[in-house]
């Protein structure tokens, strides 16, 4: 079942959506599984981030995890990932795309999730959802956190982005080009926003995926949307004082996107587990669809 066949349960003005996207972000996966600062147990995190997925749709368009895939870069680390994730991708019918960030580091992502040779190279990517266009952008910078993006990278996305899409184009980055509440988010911010906001200006880019913040945001860039991921290793407490803001083991999230042609939605899932209601089942929802438009409206929106 794809995203474009299961129309059993549309009740509203909208079609189901055209591509359903998975948007993970920061696993910090370290070599021998250790606990990322002795702490926390991010590859436990992780194998409950891929049940949940497993859950929330059975064929989704891409899987795009957004950076910060090892903590520090070492091999071992990415060949732990990746017999996590391409298991699963395998079994919803997908394709991953790995995005690096900050505390990735090339050459051992390249070959260790690429096959490719260890070079510095960025790393980069296209993919073809049946129409809908998703690049890989690399804003990670040898040797430092904060990020950037070379002439080179973006003289790169102007000559993909002079086509359309059919769908339109999302852009997939570790550091997200909007601002964070947050002082320590600041000094590592993306460079060169001015210069990317003149490539995709005007072009067809729908959406801007992220992560880097560890807890879930929202922004515009250049007129774009902007989604940042939280993490699934640990979170950022927001609750406390934006200069005294701490990771916590609670929270983990990522998000669920649903591309539509007039409009994308960004879904935070949470990976919890907790006690849930069970009213509005798969049998409840199946009832609702042999009623009359009138009748649903009667039976779920009136006022007893």
């Amino acid at each position: 079942m794809s995203a474009r066949s299961d129309s059993r349960f549309v009740f509203g003005r909208h079609d189901p959506a055209t591509h359903v996207i998975i948007h993970v972000s920061d696993p910090h996966f370290l070599a021998d599984g250790a606990r990322l600062g002795g702490r926390y147990d991010v590859e436990s995190n992780f194998g409950r981030t891929l049940e949940a997925i497993r859950a929330v749709h059975p064929n989704p368009s891409a899987i795009v995890i957004t950076g910060d895939l090892a903590d520090l870069g070492e091999p071992d680390a990415y060949r732990r990932l990746r017999r996590a994730v391409e298991p699963v991708a395998q079994e919803l019918g997908t394709v991953v795309a790995w995005v690096a960030g900050n505390h990735d580091e090339r050459p051992a992502l390249r070959e260790g999730l690429f096959d490719l040779p260890a070079t510095e190279e960025p790393v980069t990517g296209v993919w073809d959802l049946d129409g809908l266009r998703l690049i890989a952008l690399d804003t990670s910078v040898p040797g430092w956190h904060h990020g950037d993006l070379d002439p080179g990278q973006l003289s790169w996305l102007a000559e993909i982005l002079r086509e359309p899409a059919p769908h339109g184009t999302l852009l997939a980055m570790h550091h997200p080009p909007i601002p964070s509440h947050l002082p320590l988010f600041d000094i590592l911010e993306l460079r060169h926003q001015d210069e990317l906001a003149e490539v995709i200006r005007g072009t067809d880019v729908r959406g801007i995926l992220a992560g880097h913040l560890h807890y879930s945001s929202h922004g515009t860039f250049a007129g774009v949307p902007v989604s940042v991921s939280s993490a699934t290793c640990y979170t950022m407490n927001v609750a406390r004082p934006a200069a005294d803001v701490n990771g916590m083991d609670a929270a983990q999230a990522f998000q669920i996107v649903h591309v539509r042609p007039e409009t994308i939605t960004h879904t935070v899932v949470p990976v919890t587990d907790a006690p849930t209601g069970d009213h509005f089942s798969e049998a409840w929802l199946e009832s609702m669809a042999h009623l009359s438009p009138e009748e649903r409206l009667e039976a779920f929106s009136r006022k007893r």
